[in-house]
């Protein structure tokens, strides 16, 4: 076979002039083969076929006119082959396949290589070339410029499918053409491109190829470095098992764990490790109860259950590394429990509300939100019955301080919270409504506050839709209405019609409804988006014209942890940018950008939409479409306080008040 492929391309050679016949050389080759298979049906239709199109039953004669072409042992050779039963079954199959195809070519001999040259010359397009998808349903519209529905379905559909699909993909699997299809697809083509469009010249891939024994070997010995990394963690696994054996397993031994020089119950204390200095490395709370239990296993001897709120040495290790949660440093324990030395633990009979002096105590700036609660109940108990009058600068946070303490009282939270107590918002099921105007979300509608929702704002617990979206209602009124420039600049999305559970049950009324939201800008706009993604809230900043993703997570989580979501944005942004027929470069077309903004992080498991609500107001006060990676240096810091957290729930109560949502 090789041989005659020679030949033929020699003759070839020898009779025409082609450029560059490295490339093209296996082109050619296909269609001489094409030719080929094309006179030997000739040949069957006039030797070995009647008029009927059946074959016939005597021996057809030698064609002694093509005599130069084949000689007579390889016409008997042919004759036999063709009349066998195997043949004429499969050659039956294909044409009957090739009469009646379900989308049926309607360009003649035009071929779409020269069709694709032609809608280009009449579109005047700068394009090198046309999608397949679009090149195919092309080549099946009628002489009339009908187009069938089915053939318009397919196309519909590949339209739907490019905006999902990265081109990456679209290369490395099957095509958008072949997935609207259903067919597999065939190595060596391109589904709507035509006869002799390859991969390769298409998307101007190179070759794969084998990889050199150097690269062998460097791949073995990056695995048998994995290998022996993955041997240390075992033994060092099997140690920590170990030393968990040696736990108490009986009731009278847990019970000498409540040890008598620490007070019995919950108390504050100092935790310190002596290697490889004594020192001062984090604050908790200590619990110190007769045969508490550490993840449900006893804990070790001469070591009690602690839960780190505070760190102040950000490398220290734990005394004993935590085996559920496989941290072994300090900082990635907070919030959670761990096993602490007895001799390491020092009761802290009052937590100071500020440092004595540079090198003792710790900085609020850093301090964990439980840490400050004392401070908070101090300020509580000294609140005075009479409201004080409204604050004159809107944008100032309501902050009322004690003359002498110097410590923050919620004012208008206890307020708010005598209101409820003294109206039918105090009986179970009672709600107030709240109209959102078109201009917040892009469409009316009413907002429902429940007393649950008031009382997870006064007992600083986890927050629903409905105090968020309360709150994006104050920002509209108190920072936005009457001002064109943030009017202008700053929008929202609702948090109702695009969260976690929607994208999963209903992603194309999601996408609908984000693409509505972008087309009705003219300018720049920052969407703010506070998602919910079923247990936390964070907040995506949206600049749909440049294309941009601000990903602002209060628990330092990455977006890839939300593949749902993110295919969401990326998918509305793509269709945003069909539907205003903005021209990108093919290079770039699925390039949005997503950007990681280093902001404050929470220090438990319930601030995430306290955080989300501070966040929106400190963009829309900055006044910037562009979000610095490292935060905005007027709000930068590691942590919100408490006090910072109770100022966003002072603005929420107070504008429940002003508004008269709860009256007696």
């Amino acid at each position: 076979m090789g041989s005659a492929k020679d030949k033929i391309w020699t003759e070839i050679l020898r009779s025409f002039n082609i450029e560059d016949t490295t490339i093209r050389k296996k082109y050619i080759l296909q269609l001489a083969g094409k030719r080929h298979r094309g006179w030997r049906t000739f040949l069957t239709n006039k030797y070995l076929k009647d008029k009927e199109n059946f074959f016939v039953e005597y021996d057809p004669e030698y064609p002694v006119k093509y005599a130069i072409f084949i000689t007579e042992e390889e016409w008997v050779a042919f004759v036999a082959q063709r009349r066998d039963e195997n043949f004429k079954k499969v050659s039956a199959t294909n044409r009957e396949r090739a009469s009646n195809p379900t989308y049926a070519y309607k360009k003649g001999r035009l071929g779409y290589a020269r069709l694709e040259e032609k809608i280009l010359d009449e579109t005047k397009s700068d394009a090198t070339s046309l999608p397949p998808h679009v090149l195919w349903k092309e080549a099946r519209v009628g002489k009339d410029g009908t187009v069938r529905d089915d053939v318009q379905h397919i196309y519909d559909e590949c339209e739907t499918l490019s905006q999902s699909i990265s081109t990456a993909e679209d290369q490395e699997n099957r095509s958008v053409l072949s997935r609207a299809l259903n067919v597999p697809e065939y190595p060596g083509r391109v589904r709507g491109k035509g006869h002799g469009c390859t991969p390769t010249s298409l998307y101007k891939n190179p070759r794969r190829r084998n990889p050199s024994n150097q690269e062998v070997m460097e791949t073995l010995q990056a695995l048998q470095a994995q290998v022996l990394q993955l041997q240390k963690d075992n033994e060092r696994y099997r140690c920590m098992e170990k030393c968990s054996s040696q736990l108490k397993e009986t009731s009278e031994k847990a019970s000498i764990n409540c040890q008598n020089k620490f007070p019995e119950g919950i108390s504050s204390c100092q935790l310190y490790l002596s290697s490889p200095t004594y020192r001062l490395v984090g604050k908790g709370k200590v619990h110190n109860t007769s045969g508490d239990l550490l993840h449900h296993r006893p804990l070790p001897d001469g070591h009690l259950k602690v839960s780190v709120d505070v760190v102040l040495d950000k490398d220290a290790l734990l005394p004993i590394p935590d085996i559920v949660s496989e941290a072994t440093l300090l900082r990635d324990a907070i919030g959670s429990f761990v096993a602490w030395p007895l001799d390491l633990i020092f009761i802290d009979d009052e937590t100071p509300t500020k440092p004595a002096s540079k090198d003792k105590g710790i900085l609020r700036h850093n301090e964990s939100v439980a840490s400050q609660k004392e401070v908070f109940a101090q300020g509580s108990q000294q609140l005075s019955q009479k409201i004080g009058s409204r604050q004159k600068n809107k944008r100032d946070l309501p902050v009322t301080y004690l003359p002498k303490k110097g410590a923050f009282v919620p004012r208008y939270q206890i307020s708010l919270e005598t209101l409820v107590d003294s109206s039918d918002m105090a009986t179970a099921g009672a709600i107030r409504l709240l109209d959102m105007e078109e201009d917040i979300f892009g469409y009316s509608c009413t907002e429902t506050i429940g007393k649950e929702d008031l009382e997870h704002i006064f007992r600083h617990q986890e927050l629903g839709v409905g105090v968020i979206h309360t709150y994006i209602r104050f920002l509209y009124d108190n920072f936005m209405r009457g001002n064109d420039q943030l009017s202008n600049r700053f929008r929202f999305v609702s948090s109702s019609l695009v969260n976690k559970a929607l994208i999963c049950r209903e992603p194309d009324s999601c996408r609908e409804y984000l693409v509505k939201r972008f087309m009705a800008s003219s300018t720049n706009n920052l969407y703010l988006w506070p998602y919910n993604s079923g247990c936390h809230w964070l907040l995506l900043a949206i600049d749909p014209l440049k294309e941009v993703v601000y990903f602002l997570n209060s628990i330092d989580g990455e977006w890839t942890n939300y593949p749902d979501m993110k295919q969401l944005v990326d998918t509305s942004i793509k269709v945003f940018r069909s539907q205003r027929q903005a021209r990108v470069p093919r290079t770039k077309s699925s390039n949005i950008t997503w950007i990681k903004v280093q902001c404050p992080l929470q220090r438990n498991g319930i601030d995430c939409g306290y955080f989300v609500m501070r966040f929106m107001r400190e963009i829309i006060n900055m006044n910037q479409i562009e979000i610095p990676i490292t935060y905005f240096d007027e709000y930068k810091c590691a942590h919100y306080t408490r006090l910072q957290l109770e100022q966003i729930k002072e603005e929420l109560c107070q504008y429940f008040i002003e508004k008269r949502l709860i009256s007696i």
